[in-house]
């Protein structure tokens, strides 16, 4: 592994059209697929917001499409190794501190587990990645 998707660069490859996810695409075909991984972090973040919306449904159709929606879910991130948070990125985590640098603590924890894994973050999230010393970020949507 040499990359971890961001959540964001995540849900332009799960949405499957545009120019961000034409870009994204037609950079990672010039590798290997087992160069790419994504996060415990981003599965967490993703099946948040689609626990949200099933709890928001008041239509019994809406709470299908919902656990439809977790269901590819499930399956997206079969397609690629899934890196979780362990004890090194914990370290990295306190080091990265996102109360004094004003990061997110989930953006913090996805650095965290890229920076343990010694992998380059693909994200658009530059102004608040780029406070992480020690983290390599690109970004393949552009």
């Amino acid at each position: 592994m040499k990359y971890l998707l961001d959540t964001d660069h995540l849900s332009v490859l799960q949405r499957k059209t545009g120019d961000f996810h034409e870009n994204l695409s037609s950079r990672m075909a010039q590798y290997s697929l087992s160069d790419f991984s994504v996060s415990t972090v981003s599965f967490h973040e993703q099946m948040l917001g689609i626990h949200a919306y099933i709890n928001r449904t008041q239509d019994i159709s809406n709470t299908a499409r919902g656990y439809e929606m977790m269901k590819r879910l499930v399956s997206d991130f079969r397609a690629l190794p899934l890196v979780s948070f362990n004890s090194s990125a914990g370290v990295a985590y306190k080091r990265i501190n996102p109360q004094k640098n004003k990061i997110a603590k989930m953006d913090a924890r996805i650095a965290a587990i890229a920076i343990a894994h010694e992998l380059i973050l693909l994200t658009r999230n530059h102004k608040d990645f780029s406070k992480v010393i020690g983290l390599e970020i690109e970004d393949w949507t552009s």
